[in-house]
């Protein structure tokens, strides 16, 4: 993708990333057969995770080749392999020809120390030094704006082992902002210094330079206002999660004409403010409020909650009747949520059983008589949801018949698995018959539970043999995302002193034996769409990004026109989070196996950004969310592989439980 290109899709309306799409036609479509046939050796060997000396050769090789798709995909490879020893030989790929390998290796060698977040060895400081130093010296004199944009945010996010070299990585990025002659170089420089906070701020606060500059970042000159949104949300949350931002700095972002600038600000904003936010003219502003109140143990809250569950929009009115659980005190506030449960004239419609079970939750809390009058017909009801919603309920309200009846007797093993969670929390192994009983149920969230609840059961000799039996019908069934319960099993069984094979743990499926990758697919799907209809909702439109993550466009690609995410539901709703769906059992931990790997790259997980959900390193099974809101701490750790073009706000308005009608590839 060109340079001005890039500058354009960083900062416009969304409608500009089609011109991402259009690009790629250029990386697939364009180039000799050989240069094709080289770049589908990368892709491959790269899918591989390139276990042999050979697929490291291929990688090394395409990163210098002279083809710049060839070597952009080589690059990008090597640090996809997050391999620390590896960052000495991207090292050099800084100085590449090419402003598009350049940006490529500056991501990938902070993608190769990615596993030195966790645990860093005694020999990553030295490495780490290097590797601080090269990128410093390549910024000092990078003459392309968006490689300055991406040396800036990985002087930012690797994983630091000492205060020298967060205060180097500081004043590098301090430096720069000085230096910065376009909004790309400030976002790059709020990019770093996002990630720099987060990362290593136990090493070392931020230096007075860097609050300074974070500051006049957030408050910015009249003609940067409407320009810059991206940079003022990203210092601002780098001065909150440094917990450097004054009254001065918060209450400025509390009308910054951007909603996200002002919905970040809440988090530090004082309850008076609070309580105009609540009123603000963006929803995602007042659910942040309505949580806040209720965080901070306002006195306002309920009167606030209370006015929130009329909201315009649904998504508010759920949050605000939430809040009410801790309006036990206020007889407004279990009025209306006595009143809300008892309304059940659309409870049995897909869209229309959410007030009350959200209603039923709180109301056990503020008012637990009522709570468990109500609960034996929201226990009873023929939708599903709302019987988790009871079970969640009989939890805070103790209810061991309940609790006991969902977790026994319910057709669905979502009931189940919440019931049994409860269940285990507050009566441990007092109910060991209840969990053993689960193990012969089918559903991997309900055995990951049941197993969990076993750990360290006085009742071994009636466990073991249950575990044992559903541990080996799971690695029958040799499907990969059945780790975590086959995980949580021989977890169990090993605390009790059985000898489980590692291979337990292991996928089933080794890298890239299962791919998606050939080059007719490649080319088909060079610049894709997707159409994405949502039953009752709407439609909105996503572009897929083929050369970022292949194989995961192509997997998704086969999966939609294969019709399988038809009838799926979104199952997970976080307002101001995510949304989640594409699950065959509405839940976590059932998905399309085999594991996909993951695809981590360049772009971040900003509003709209698509991308697949996994539970560690390589887990994805297709299930797929939707940021609603820019979540920078998602960035270089989920695959992002479509953003969307139009229809933001048919996310937007999507409920737990709605219902995919189709998904359609529009090559």
């Amino acid at each position: 993708m060109k340079t001005g290109t890039t500058r354009k899709v960083r900062e416009v309306r969304q409608v500009v990333f089609v011109l991402f799409s259009l690009c790629v036609l250029g990386e697939l479509g364009v180039g000799s057969s050989a240069s094709a046939q080289t770049r589908l050796a990368v892709l491959q060997a790269e899918d591989r995770r390139a276990p042999t000396a050979n697929d490291l050769a291929i990688l090394r090789s395409g990163a210098h080749s002279s083809d710049p798709q060839v070597a952009r995909a080589g690059v990008r490879a090597l640090g996809r392999l997050e391999r620390p020893m590896l960052i000495t030989e991207i090292l050099p790929l800084l100085r590449s020809a090419n402003a598009d390998v350049r940006a490529e290796a500056a991501n990938a060698i902070g993608q190769a120390a990615a596993p030195w977040k966790m645990d860093p060895p005694k020999t990553a400081t030295a490495t780490l030094d290097n590797a601080l130093a090269s990128l410093a010296a390549r910024l000092r004199v990078e003459a392309d704006v968006d490689v300055r944009a991406a040396l800036s945010e990985t002087i930012g996010r690797l994983p630091y082992t000492t205060t020298t070299q967060v205060d180097k990585a500081d004043q590098v990025l301090v430096d720069m902002a000085m230096r910065a002659e376009s909004l790309t170089d400030r976002l790059g420089v709020a990019k770093g210094f996002e990630a720099l906070v987060r990362i290593s701020r136990k090493l070392q606060p931020p230096s007075a330079d860097a609050r300074s500059t974070l500051k006049r970042f957030v408050t910015p000159d009249t003609g940067e206002a409407t320009g810059g949104a991206r940079v003022r949300r990203l210092a601002l949350e780098a001065l909150i999660t440094g917990s450097i931002a004054d009254d001065e700095i918060i209450s400025v972002a509390m009308k910054d004409p951007d909603a996200q600038v002002r919905r970040i600000a809440a988090r530090a904003a004082k309850p008076e403010a609070l309580l105009a936010a609540a009123r603000d003219e963006s929803p995602i502003v007042r659910i942040e409020a309505l949580r806040l109140l209720t965080a901070r143990k306002s006195a306002e809250v309920c009167a606030a909650a209370v006015a929130g569950v009329s909201d315009r929009e649904v998504q508010v009115a759920l949050v605000a009747l939430d809040q009410l659980a801790g309006c036990a005190d206020s007889p407004e506030a279990t009025t209306l949520l006595d009143r809300v449960v008892t309304d059940l004239s659309d409870a049995g419609t897909p869209r229309g059983w959410h007030r009350a079970a959200h209603a039923l939750a709180a109301l056990a809390t503020a008012s637990p008589d009522r709570g468990a009058a109500v609960l034996p017909q929201f226990a009873k009801s023929r939708v599903w949801q709302l019987r988790l919603y009871a079970a969640r309920a009989a939890a805070t309200l103790k209810n061991r018949e309940a609790l006991e009846s969902l977790a026994t007797t319910d057709e669905d093993d979502n009931v189940r698995e919440a019931a049994v969670d409860a269940v285990r929390r507050l009566y441990a192994h007092d109910a060991d018959r209840i969990y053993i009983a689960q193990l012969s149920r089918s559903g991997y969230q309900i055995l990951r539970a049941a197993a969990t609840a076993l750990a360290e059961t006085p009742n071994r000799d009636a466990a073991v043999p249950a575990l044992k039996i559903a541990l080996d019908r799971l690695l029958a069934e040799k499907k990969d995302n059945s780790h975590d319960a086959r995980k949580a099993i021989a977890t169990t069984l090993t605390g009790l002193g059985e000898s489980i094979n590692a291979s337990v743990y292991e996928p089933f499926t080794k890298p890239g034996s299962v791919s998606d990758l050939n080059a007719d697919d490649l080319r088909r799907l060079a610049s894709p769409r997707a159409r994405i209809t949502l039953r009752g909702v709407g439609t909105f439109e996503i572009a897929l990004f083929t050369i970022q993550a292949p194989a995961t466009v192509l997997r998704f690609a086969r999966l939609a026109e294969s019709g399988y995410f038809n009838g799926l539901t979104f199952h997970r709703v976080v307002p101001n989070f995510v949304i989640q769906g594409g699950s065959p059992g509405a839940n976590e931990y059932i998905g399309d196996s085999p594991f996909m790997r993951d695809e981590l790259g360049l772009w971040p997980h900003v509003r709209g950004a698509v991308g697949i959900s996994t539970r560690g390193r390589d887990t994805g099974d297709a299930q797929i969310f939707v940021d609603l809101v820019d979540n920078p701490r998602l960035d270089h750790d989920y695959t992002v592989f479509a953003q969307v073009l139009n229809g933001i706000d048919v996310v937007d308005r999507i409920l737990e439980g709605d219902v995919i009608e189709r998904v359609e590839i529009i090559p």
